[in-house]
């Protein structure tokens, strides 16, 4: 049976706590599913959706971007991702009467959570200069009210074009051509705060920014290395990945301050082995301290050079540059500064050198725990040069898997959603439309909020996402978003963004991923590309939530429409009609996607991008080879009496949406306002378990940042370190403080003091 909305925040002062757990998934994940799924959609919506859900023939799920094989499983999806799916697919609503009995202060003063259990947005809503309430807008009026503000500008660096990583490649590919011949390279995205690091990495020594392995390429290899990533809880469907590679005889390392239930042990559901005893997964655990894996990967690095024989020489000497530069780096790495910096000991890491040195084909998977510190551009860079030492990129079974937790945002970058395009890209683009795209680079997330603060941008619009709630330093963001003239956010359902609002704000309801789209040619589908780089067909089957709805492709389509009016040559509104007619244009100016519309219909499970690193052991880099660096070693230290803190998911969450208030594998229950700190430490701050705590961020502009009224947890951390959930945590984060290169928020490593709650400490 369908259940109600809450009608009042749930109370998170008393969180309870238990051990945490050593296996992920099981028969808990299946009654979870079942009970968030008919919650929200009841019995006959729930098995109806879920049985679509990453199928040939149905829709990707709105949550991460691990992909499919060839061959689908009838329930092809995880408990995260029918929470994600389910809350799209709810039978709740949020109509303009909901506006009306809750004004924007009401709205500000709620939590995420009770925000986003509202249920789905019915109408386009709009909050006037001066009001107190959203109020029911006809789509013509948004679309004027948007027109006027964005022609008034002085200049169209005065917008800012956001986009959230679930967009789909048409609707992606339409808004930055909008954005372009509206004369701006402001499109910011949800890359800047992830994969931005991973990014500027592997371009600079791979030339693909992108990772050069295939699902099959991790089910046929030796060696998996798993860093700063928790799979369990963000990407769960790659624990079967994992599990059969495992079966196939590889051994996995896992690399991490925290030691996560998914990497110990998973219970397949779909398995009744599986379900009964679980597969083990983790052959060696690294706990190592937080920001001290460039080190780890050196040193391993200096070991390999230090093994006769163990150095693919031919690879390096027919496919690398600046080796030697990189050798010697290597050589001098020091084990007493590695053992400071990770935290690890010296048998520990002879023995993952063992499990390396043993193995033919290696790969290694990372996510944020890699990409959001200061030095996360060099540390991906060594995870480079470790893989390129021994050939393990461009072979079967081998090479780098930057695991995205976007279910598109792969796919918007491809589309040219980036704020420093390729002059190639632009020439295409040019040719196509017959435009002329700024040349000049945009704002990228940290840049676009302090445009906003300094006055340098006067209108955001965010396709999708919840941008207040994702970026860093929440009073300064909070407060450089109502300094804009307009805000609109293309939304299905309410989050925090919504109440933090310019001098007028729209908010645009749009279709799902689980809903029909229908257009003036017919029945639509749109594309996704997948983490790595599959791209393939997403169908949505359910009545939309509201008749007043539009798709993301019909928003960008008559928004253009309206603000370049008579002007421009694009047909925009053939691109509303027909969905086909987009794929055209991205076949002629993407490389890798010619004849797309009919790839597409040839192969129902979809395509894969080429990719000269993997499918040709070319490198398109400055030298023509993949680059070995020798960046010098970084890791964060830490003044006597703080800690270093990692800003983290609960296993209720997917990206800022709240899904409930308990981390099921952690053992916390009921509250969300926690933080994990070693026993150890916790004594020698006088912390006990269960005191209460302000955590107060330290960084050289000598601002105080405080997070207030967190819960102390006892919990096996790497010694000197603690973990809490963001967004609650993102205030601690100054805006400044971001990766070298990339720009990236270094959320993964915050310097705190832990004070009484309430104090002045």
């Amino acid at each position: 049976m369908v259940s109600k909305p809450p009608a009042g925040d749930p109370v998170q002062d008393a969180p309870q706590v238990e051990p945490p757990q050593h296996a992920a998934a099981g028969l808990a994940a299946v009654a979870h599913t079942l009970r968030i799924s008919q919650a929200q959609m009841g019995v006959r919506r729930t098995v109806r959706t879920l049985l679509k859900v990453n199928q040939k023939d149905g829709f990707d799920c709105p949550g991460c971007a691990w992909p499919e094989g060839d061959k689908r499983h009838v329930a092809e999806f995880c408990e995260n991702g029918a929470k994600a799916v389910a809350e799209e697919a709810t039978l709740r609503r949020v109509t303009p009467d909901f506006f009306a009995a809750h004004p924007v202060a009401d709205l500000a003063n709620r939590s995420g959570y009770w925000l986003g259990q509202q249920g789905r947005i019915t109408q386009p809503v709009y909050l006037a200069e001066g009001a107190e309430r959203y109020e029911a807008v006809t789509w013509e009026r948004a679309f004027a009210i948007i027109a006027e503000e964005l022609t008034a500008l002085s200049s169209p660096d005065e917008a800012l074009f956001y986009t959230s990583g679930r967009t789909s490649n048409e609707a992606a590919f339409l808004f930055q051509l909008f954005a372009r011949e509206f004369g701006t390279n402001n499109l910011p995205d949800c890359s800047n705060m992830c994969h931005e690091s991973s990014g500027s990495a592997l371009n600079e020594t791979i030339g693909i920014g992108k990772g050069s392995v295939s699902l099959e390429d991790l089910h046929q290899a030796d060696l998996i290395v798993v860093a700063g990533q928790n799979p369990g809880t963000n990407h769960p469907r790659m624990l079967s990945a994992l599990e059969k590679a495992k079966a196939a005889g590889a051994q996995i390392i896992s690399v991490n301050p925290l030691p996560e239930a998914g990497l110990e042990k998973f219970k397949n559901p779909q398995t009744p082995q599986g379900l009964l005893k679980g597969a083990s997964l983790t052959d060696l655990f690294l706990q190592i301290r937080i920001g001290g894996d460039q080190a780890l990967f050196r040193l391993l690095n200096k070991l390999v050079l230090e093994t006769p024989g163990a150095v693919d020489e031919e690879f390096v000497r027919e496919h690398t540059h600046g080796y030697e530069e990189f050798a010697a780096a290597a050589r001098a790495a020091d084990w007493d500064e590695t053992l400071a910096a990770t935290g690890l000991d010296r048998a520990e890491i002879e023995r993952a050198l063992g499990m390396v040195l043993a193995s033919k084909r290696t790969i290694v998977c990372w996510a944020m725990g890699l990409t959001q510190h200061k030095h996360s551009v060099p540390t991906i860079r060594e995870v480079v040069n470790f893989l390129l030492l021994r050939g393990n990129i461009g072979r079967p079974g081998a090479g780098v898997c930057p695991v995205r937790g976007h279910s598109n945002v792969q796919g918007d970058r491809t589309m040219g959603i980036f704020e420093r395009p390729a002059p190639t890209f632009l020439d295409a683009l040019d040719k196509e439309f017959g435009i002329v795209s700024p040349r000049h680079h945009g704002f990228d997330v940290v840049r676009s909020i302090q445009a906003l603060r300094d006055g340098e941008a006067k209108v955001f619009f965010a396709m999708g996402g919840n941008f207040v709630g994702a970026t860093p330093d929440t009073e300064v963001t909070e407060a450089a978003m109502r300094r804009a003239r307009l805000t609109v956010h293309v939304s299905t359902k309410l989050n925090r963004s919504h109440a933090v609002t310019g001098t007028r704000a729209l908010i645009l309801p749009t279709l799902g991923r689980t809903d029909k789209d229908v257009q003036g040619s017919g029945k639509q589908f749109v594309t996704v590309e997948d983490s790595m780089g599959q791209v393939h067909a997403s169908r949505g089957n359910l009545p939309p939530a509201s008749p007043h709805l539009l798709s993301e492709p019909a928003i960008v389509a008559r928004m253009a429409r309206a603000v370049l009016g008579a002007g421009s040559a694009t047909p925009w509104e053939e691109f509303e009609k027909d969905y086909a007619t987009i794929r055209d244009r991205i076949a002629r100016v993407v490389p890798g996607f010619e004849d797309f519309n009919a790839r597409l219909a040839a192969s129902p499970g979809g395509f894969a991008l080429p990719h000269a690193p993997r499918d040709e052991r070319r490198f398109p880099t400055a030298t023509g080879k993949a680059n070995f660096t020798a960046a010098p070693v970084e890791y964060p230290t830490v003044p006597e009496g703080r800690l270093l803190l990692q800003t983290l998911r609960s296993h209720d969450q997917y990206n800022t949406t709240i899904y409930g208030l308990d981390d099921r594998y952690r053992g916390i229950k009921g509250g969300r306002r926690v933080v994990l700190v070693h026993p150890e430490d916790a004594a020698a701050l006088g912390l006990a378990d269960g005191a209460y705590t302000d955590l107060v961020s330290e960084w050289k502009d000598g601002v105080e940042r405080r997070a207030p009224g967190f819960r102390v947890v006892h919990y096996p951390t790497a010694r000197g370190c603690a973990a809490a959930y963001y967004p609650e945590t993102n205030v601690l984060v100054p805006l400044d403080s971001t990766a070298d290169i990339s720009n990236t928020p270094a959320s993964k490593s915050v310097i705190v003091r832990l004070v009484p709650a309430g104090s002045e400490g």
